[in-house]
């Protein structure tokens, strides 16, 4: 990393500390959170953030139930994007300047109505609403990570961070076959139904086991207005960020254009899958998760740059092998698996080198580069949906392709801007 960088953390260390620790003393900050704590926030950030993706296998279901193309099918997963993305920019700073647990516990409320609203909606236009709605009140997960990175010392916390993100990307994974083989038992409607009680037990758990977390007092006496304008700051005075930003914008993009246009191609000649089946392939990206951990490790060693390339490198190579097996569900499986991992390793990398820049605006700065690029995700999604229609699998996969290889472009300019 940079000297300014190092400088940051080395300034920061001290606010890193949590509070809990701090009656035991330096040895006890050193050796983090708990473990069981760990597990708590990345189980809960997988539980929640599932609910974003519910839809995806779903989509064809939904076209017959409703009676809509699958251009407007997709546009269900662009509403919960853009939903994620809205919440991301106007709740997520809120971490920042008020108690982190009791502003997780209201989300997660609010969830749980937008999520029994989905699963008794009359037709599909409710549906979109209340998606949409959902999604801006899913960004609890992105109050959560931030928390975790909170209670990490300097030097482990790419490793705390990439544990709690394996549990939130396992969600992401295991969201399509949990949906899949619900509604093939049931209906899609249970799906969200279902979602809607985990979600109550879940807001109960935090509700007594989460640590308070209580902000700065320069945090604090920001006014909402003020919180915002900071946050858009972010994005103008750390130019990491905006590097980062983009670069994950690229690879969630491309992401949702194979998630969201994957379900048409298993539910239409040669495979012709069931629901259920449908939901038993998306475990095959369930084995992406593996990368989050190993990803932070990497981060800690100092090879944020290196990854990043080869991770862009493999997610286009991923959309190639797609493009070739078409006709094979192994070789759509082996896609799946590599694309998964690329996405997942550049989002811990990156959200590093953006939990370096500002200790004490570690949610601001989530904001700023999570809203980028679920934009880019929400993009991806309706793009390639209208990718599918006009070309086809080819054209999808071609669109997919092109997004990681604009970020290494992008990438390779990177040494001389520094």
């Amino acid at each position: 990393m940079s000297q300014p960088a190092d400088l940051t953390r080395q300034q920061g260390s001290a606010e890193h500390i949590p509070a809990a620790a701090a009656p035991g003393g330096p040895d006890d900050a050193s050796a983090g959170p708990p473990r069981r704590l760990i597990v708590l926030l990345a189980v809960s950030c997988g539980l929640t953030v599932a609910n974003l993706y519910y839809a995806q296998p779903l989509l064809s279901e939904l076209r017959h139930t409703f009676g809509i193309s699958s251009v407007t099918a997709g546009s269900l997963v662009t509403a919960t994007q853009l939903g994620y993305a809205l919440g991301l920019v106007l709740l997520v700073p809120l971490g920042d300047v008020l108690e982190k647990r009791r502003l997780a516990t209201v989300l997660l409320a609010l969830t749980v109505v937008a999520l029994v609203v989905s699963g008794v909606a009359p037709d599909f236009p409710v549906l979109a609403i209340a998606s949409l709605v959902s999604g801006t009140t899913l960004v609890v997960t992105q109050i959560l990570v931030p928390f975790a990175a909170d209670l990490a010392p300097d030097e482990t916390r790419g490793r705390v961070v990439g544990q709690v993100m394996s549990g939130l990307l396992t969600g992401i994974l295991l969201s399509r076959t949990f949906g899949s083989l619900v509604a093939n038992a049931t209906s899609w409607r249970v799906v969200y139904l279902v979602s809607a009680g985990l979600m109550t037990v879940l807001t109960l758990v935090l509700r007594t086991a989460l640590p308070r977390r209580t902000p700065g007092r320069e945090a604090a006496s920001l006014t909402y207005g003020g919180l915002l304008r900071s946050t858009a700051r972010m994005l103008k005075v750390h130019p990491p960020l905006r590097r980062r930003a983009l670069y994950q914008a690229a690879m969630f993009g491309a992401f949702s254009v194979f998630w969201t246009t994957i379900s048409f191609v298993l539910t239409s000649a040669p495979f012709h899958y069931a629901q259920w089946q449908v939901g038993l392939f998306a475990l095959a990206g369930a084995g992406g998760a593996l990368a989050a951990p190993i990803a932070g490790r990497w981060a800690d060693r100092g090879l944020v740059r290196p990854m990043t390339a080869a991770a862009f490198v493999v997610a286009a190579l991923a959309f190639g092998l797609a493009a070739v097996g078409r006709h094979h569900v192994l070789a759509l499986g082996a896609a799946a698996v590599v694309l998964d991992m690329a996405v997942q390793t550049t989002l811990v990398l990156g959200q590093q080198v953006v939990y370096q820049l500002d200790g004490s605006a570690r949610a601001r700065l989530n904001s700023a580069y999570m809203a980028t690029f679920f934009l880019g995700g929400a993009v991806g999604s309706q793009a390639g949906s209208y990718a599918f229609h006009a070309g086809g699998w080819t054209a999808a996969t071609a669109f997919g392709a092109a997004l990681p290889v604009l970020a290494l472009l992008v990438w390779a300019t990177e040494g001389r801007r520094r």
